[in-house]
């Protein structure tokens, strides 16, 4: 078997049906599309959502929820991620930055509490989780929050 003699199996492909080409081929005059109307004219496309002027579905069904303005979304590091730092080491956002660690600092940083640790640090956030605040503490740790 070399690559010029593959072919698909016998079945699997079928000619395209031409549509328009007289009344022999039994689709000729109106090509399959019927008699008059929107849809039968040259150029139609329907819209995304459009039901012959009936009033859609996304506008039929009532609307639920606000979105808050005035939500903050803070960056998420957890108390066992702060491990790989040197003990007795001040962790600041701007050095989680510079690690990898934390991509964006738009609404601020936050310290959750998953995992443990093992070593004194000061940590600097906006936020802390009370169990972070908990475990950063029994690791002879402080946390210091930095106004936002």
């Amino acid at each position: 078997m070399e690559l010029y003699n593959l072919k698909p199996p016998a079945g699997s492909t079928h000619k395209r049906k031409r549509v328009g080409r007289g009344p022999g081929s039994g689709h000729g005059k109106t090509a399959t599309r019927g008699s008059k109307g929107q849809r039968s004219r040259s150029g139609y496309s329907a819209k995304r959502g459009f039901e012959g002027g009936q009033m859609p579905l996304h506008r039929r069904i009532p609307k639920r929820g606000f979105k808050n303005l005035f939500r903050r979304v803070y960056a998420c590091v957890n108390v066992g991620q702060l491990g790989r730092f040197a003990a007795g080491s001040e962790i600041t956002p701007e050095l989680l930055v510079e690690s990898g660690m934390v991509k964006d600092l738009a609404g601020g940083l936050k310290i959750l509490a998953q995992g443990e640790l093992d070593r004194p640090l000061t940590v600097k956030a906006h936020r802390f989780s009370q169990a972070a605040a908990r475990k950063i503490a029994a690791a002879g740790g402080t946390i210091e929050e930095i106004g936002t």
